[in-house]
């Protein structure tokens, strides 16, 4: 059953949004080999636990139901791995798989960030045991003399919309999680796994494996958005499997990502339940969500009131809210969770100019973090139509289209917890539970209220994404606070004049961020400091009209600077705008030069930079400075022409889905 429902178009971000159905929207182990950062050892990360000393466990898969033809470990371990191959799963929603054992690699890098968040000592990434671990070659706390144990690692089982069209069962095809684990210090729990590890039952007809240039951008991408304080996946580690070789567009050297998130279940995992009819599985699989990911029930956002814009927690677990005919239970709650979590992401997405370029539903994150990065990219030039997918002709996935898209996929998820939400009150009724939606007049109430809470969440994720788009672009162009008329008054006129003068979106924010209010007092100056936004190779090209433009603009933001901040306050701003304005972002012409030096030309310590620079991604410099204290060896020239402008043959880059 289909519940049409809103959708959000926003047009790049036009001052607001409307909501139309969507039926109307179209080891070789290197031994001698450090990864570490240069004079960077453990002593840099005090309380690091060692890998055999990290709390594991494997709380997802006791909960969930397994893959009927391996119900246990054992039954997974012992049969031989090549038997282990694509197929229809059916009521499972996990598959138990170890990795395929390699026998040749080489670790590349490491995230010392990740390490941090983790609780991980930095000095592991030097021992074989670490190496073995992030290959799969070591199995963490199994027993195969014992039928009991459930420490084993698994794939998950999924499906998808892909580019608006249902692809049936997908799944987990590359990727195998090793177990969890919690930073004690920070009671976070993350689920740590493999991409490029092998076959697993929802390979389909690929490979299960990775290629190096794929997985350097994932691990690059995955930090560098983190950095930036978007919600994301992490990437922990890249090795490359120096004897692997991948057919892709070519034949490619194959390698190793080890990813980690609070959670990994997506959009996805309930579509596939829905098309199958598993409205067990389907109650299962939220409750798990509901309780180990959004941490209880009552964790949950309360109904909305009136003029109320922020909502409350701590609604008991049965409890019902809203009035006969838009009751709202915690299935309902537990949906409206998901929608804000997702809005809050895309908008900060849309702030920094981030594209993911396939936001299937397989790509959508229950927790809303970035995740499954294949084709992204971060703008150049300003172009709303820009996707850095070659493949997506319809632009359904380019950068204006983002939050329309994700609500699309939202909508695509309510659809699937209809049920359980439309039901209102009678959610654990025995009868219900067991049968399900019985008679014309119970499925009309539970389709109605189901339709009615979409509708409500659209309203929010449409309050909840402009909310947070306003903020972030307020605090990107030195702004204490927001104003009623700052849409239309600043941020659309800037976004107007890049888009027609071909000006580089975050470039833009970053050289905004060195400006000085006096040198914007007279239309000369103003004239003169709108040449910095433009790209110099460009320059002499550039006509009076495009300067006219974003000098224009820069008057009216000279005034809303001054009504906040007031006169002699620019050293204090200008310190503000570039804590929040990156001078590195991983852009496509950096991880095509990454991908080149490192898979061709043999280079290991340009990975160490790169992924230092995503980390700290706000600095005006790397080379020689204290980083968590120890001094940082950089490259100065490097550093140099990875901030400045983008070649000219570098810009609006696109890439395949196999990258």
């Amino acid at each position: 059953m289909r519940f049409p429902a809103p959708a959000s178009r926003c047009l790049a971000l036009a001052s607001h949004l409307r909501y139309p159905t969507f039926n109307q929207l179209p080891f070789l182990i290197s031994r001698n080999f450090s990864v570490l950062p240069s004079n960077m050892g453990s002593s840099s990360q005090p309380g690091g636990l060692p890998l055999k000393s990290l709390p594991k466990s494997w709380t997802l898969p006791s909960l969930l139901p397994p893959d009927p033809l391996y119900p246990t470990p054992l039954s997974s371990h012992n049969t031989p791995r090549d038997e282990i191959t694509p197929r229809q799963v059916r009521n499972g929603l996990f598959t138990y798989v170890r990795p395929e054992h390699q026998s040749t690699y080489q670790l590349l890098a490491i995230s010392p960030a990740a390490f941090k968040t983790l609780n991980l000592s930095l000095s592991e990434a030097t021992t074989p045991e670490f190496a073995e671990t992030v290959v799969g070659n070591k199995l963490w706390d199994f027993d195969e003399t014992d039928e009991s144990n459930r420490n084993y690692p698994w794939s998950q089982n999924y499906g998808g919309f892909q580019f608006g069209n249902w692809a049936g069962q997908l799944g987990d095809g590359r990727v195998i999680s090793l177990f969890e684990t919690t930073n004690e210090q920070t009671g976070k729990r993350y689920e740590v796994q493999l991409k490029g590890a092998g076959m697993t039952p929802y390979s389909r007809f690929a490979d299960g494996k990775a290629v190096l240039r794929s997985s350097i951008r994932e691990f690059i991408v995955s930090e560098a958005l983190h950095g930036l304080g978007i919600p994301t996946t992490r990437a922990l580690a890249l090795t490359l499997l120096p004897e692997e070789r991948v057919r892709r567009e070519r034949m490619e050297p194959g390698a190793i990502v080890v990813r980690f998130a609070e959670t990994w279940i997506r959009l996805g995992n309930f579509d596939l339940l829905r098309a199958r009819g598993e409205r067990g599985n389907m109650r299962v699989l939220a409750d798990v969500v509901a309780q180990h990911v959004y941490s209880g029930w009552e964790n949950l956002p309360a109904r909305l009131e009136e003029g109320q814009t922020e909502p409350k927690t701590g609604v008991k677990k049965e409890t019902v809210e809203g009035p006969k005919g838009e009751e709202q239970n915690r299935y309902s709650r537990l949906y409206r969770a998901i929608v804000r979590r997702n809005a809050a992401t895309v908008a900060r997405w849309q702030a920094y100019g981030f594209m993911n370029g396939v936001l299937n539903t397989d790509n959508t994150s229950i927790f809303g973090l970035s995740m499954d990065f294949g084709p992204y990219a971060f703008m150049d030039v300003f172009d709303p139509s820009y996707t850095p997918n070659h493949d997506d002709h319809m632009l359904r996935y380019s950068y204006r289209n983002q939050p329309t898209i994700i609500w699309w996929n939202l909508v695509r998820l309510g659809e699937a917890l209809g049920e359980m939400m439309g039901i209102g009150e009678r959610v654990d009724d025995e009868e219900y539970v067991e049968k399900g939606v019985v008679g014309e007049e119970m499925e009309k109430e539970m389709v109605g209220r189901a339709e009615k809470v979409i509708e409500q969440a659209g309203e929010e994720y449409k309050q909840v994404f402009l909310g947070e788009y306003k903020r972030l672009m307020s605090e990107r162009l030195g702004l204490r606070g927001v104003k009623e008329d700052d849409f239309n008054g600043l941020f659309s006129p800037l976004l107007d004049a890049m888009e027609a003068s071909e000006l580089d979106f975050n470039l833009f924010f970053r050289r905004l961020s060195s400006v000085k209010v006096a040198d914007l007092e007279s239309e000369e100056g103003r004239t003169e400091q709108a040449k910095v936004f433009f790209y110099r190779d460009g320059l002499s090209e550039t006509s009076s009209d495009d300067l006219e433009k974003v000098a224009d603009w820069l008057a009216f933001w000279k005034e809303r600077v001054v009504e906040d901040w007031g006169e002699g306050k620019d050293e204090e701003r200008i310190r503000a705008m570039k804590a929040v304005n990156p001078n590195f972002t991983p852009r496509g012409w950096i991880m095509d030069e990454l991908i080149r030096r490192v898979e061709k030309e043999g280079e290991r310590d340009v990975l160490k930079r790169a992924i230092h620079m995503a980390t700290y991604p706000f600095e005006d410099s790397w080379h020689g400075k204290q980083f968590d204290g120890v001094v940082y060896e950089g490259d100065a020239d490097e550093e140099k022409r990875w901030t400045g402008d983008v070649p000219r043959g570098g810009r609006a880059m696109q890439c395949s889905c196999s990258s």
